[in-house]
């Protein structure tokens, strides 16, 4: 039985860098049908409008948004697809260490017309701050040390703020995860990963830990389903 106490630090499959490209496409397919049908994608919508509402007339002509740890590009489409239906002018940029990721970003067609970078997202000098900078189901892929740097990059670098939509670490969701990849996932990948992150997941004490060190003050963390927290750090 899985100790549910403390987070684990096994590295998933997918954190190597020699899974071979048809592999990651279809662990990225997968990845987008549970966002879709768990509702993921519904908490990083709920999070832009938030920002959308506190942004400017001035900032919403040019309202920047940048994911870290994009993956297939899956959460950028379903903001494009929201702000071309609300008529909201944005710029999407996607970056993701991964190439064969950003290869697979690149070829679906639903995604023309957001940037997508390889790099790791550190790295990355952009010409004008995004106005909003996330992560989704990336930040469980990192020690809380190494959290405590990416959250105050992400608050330097964007203009607005920045929000984290990651796992809760709880039984319930563990096993559920791992009964479903089971039966349903055709990628090696899912199955072995998504219980895995499901234990690299955080407990609420663990994020405010983080964002304390990180001498972030201001800041709402809220549970959302399935097993998810919402993390949201603005200044307005």
């Amino acid at each position: 039985m899985p100790d549910f106490s403390k987070r684990s630090y096994q590295k998933e499959l997918l954190d190597s860098d020699s899974i071979p490209f048809e592999d990651i496409k279809q662990n990225m397919k997968e990845l987008d049908f549970i966002n879709t049908y768990l509702g993921g994608h519904q908490i990083t919508l709920k999070a832009v409008r938030l920002f959308i509402s506190k942004s400017s007339n001035e900032q919403m002509k040019t309202l920047i948004i940048c994911e870290i740890g994009c993956g297939g590009g899956d959460n950028l489409r379903v903001i494009k697809k929201y702000c071309e239906k609300n008529k909201i002018k944005v710029q999407l940029i996607g970056i993701d260490i991964n190439p064969h990721c950003i290869s697979y970003a690149r070829s679906r067609k639903e995604n023309d017309g957001i940037e997508f970078i390889t790099s790791d997202y550190n790295k990355v000098v952009f010409n004008e701050k995004p106005s909003v900078i996330f992560s989704s189901l990336f930040c469980h892929h990192f020690t809380n040390d190494e959290l405590i740097q990416q959250f105050n990059w992400m608050k330097e670098h964007a203009q607005l703020g920045f929000f984290v939509n990651d796992l809760q670490r709880h039984f319930l969701a563990y096993h559920s995860i791992k009964i479903f990849s089971r039966f349903f996932s055709k990628s090696y990948l899912v199955k072995n990963d998504a219980p895995l992150s499901v234990l690299r997941g955080f407990l609420r004490k663990e994020i405010q830990n983080i964002l304390q060190k990180a001498s972030i003050h201001s800041s709402q963390l809220k549970w959302k389903w399935a097993f998810r927290w919402l993390l949201i750090v603005s200044d307005k």
